[in-house]
């Protein structure tokens, strides 16, 4: 049943959502230029890996050693207006109709994340991983990881089609109102480092 929901409102989000889609995608060529997506390899159902999709934010400067410079240096205005109104996200509809992603579900985090989880928080890899998520309803990245974590594991816990439905429209209020996007006091987010960590995930 939630597949079935999710990839049909997949299709019809894409459908509606395509020339907002294609005008960002030329913009991301002419202000970034290429690649156009960011494409990174995320834990999805059970931890097994998939490559997700979003709109390039960043550009790909370097310091003298070829290590990235910060993220506050490679943001750019335009990509923190993509971030702002979660238009980076778009390209993940085509991984929720792929079946990588769920609409709905905890956000897919980094590899090296796997093996500092938790036992209760590794439950949050019992469903699929979705675009938005109860954490990204009820804080997003201005709460902490263990918070994030808990909210993760209450949705799997309590996983329905009336409560997917209640937080996309909680997300698209989150979404005008550009709530929770950047940890306070960062351009982006901090890694997680383990269970004492307070941080938030980067590019998630």
């Amino acid at each position: 049943m939630k597949r079935l929901f999710d990839f049909i409102f997949a299709c019809i989000f894409l459908i509606f959502f395509s020339p907002i889609i294609l005008f960002t995608a030329l913009c991301v060529k002419v202000k970034l230029g290429s690649p156009i997506l960011f494409k990174q390899k995320r834990p999805g159902l059970h931890g097994r890996p998939f490559y997700l999709y979003k709109f390039r934010t960043m550009i790909d400067e370097m310091d003298d050693t070829g290590n990235p410079l910060p993220d506050d240096v490679r943001l750019t205005v335009f990509g923190s207006f993509l971030r702002k109104y979660s238009l980076d996200e778009l390209p993940q509809l085509m991984n929720v109709i792929k079946g990588d992603l769920s609409l709905v579900g905890p956000r897919p985090l980094l590899m090296e994340y796997l093996p500092l989880y938790t036992e209760e928080q590794s439950k949050r890899h019992l469903v699929k991983p979705g675009i938005t998520g109860w954490a990204q309803v009820n804080g997003r990245n201005a709460i902490s990881w263990e918070e994030k974590f808990k909210l993760d594991v209450w949705y799997v816990n309590n996983k329905t089609i009336l409560l997917d439905i209640k937080i996309l429209l909680l997300t698209i209020n989150k979404v005008i109102h550009s709530e929770g996007i950047n940890q306070p006091g960062n351009a982006t987010i901090d890694d997680f480092n383990g269970l004492s960590s307070t941080m938030n995930e980067r590019h998630g």
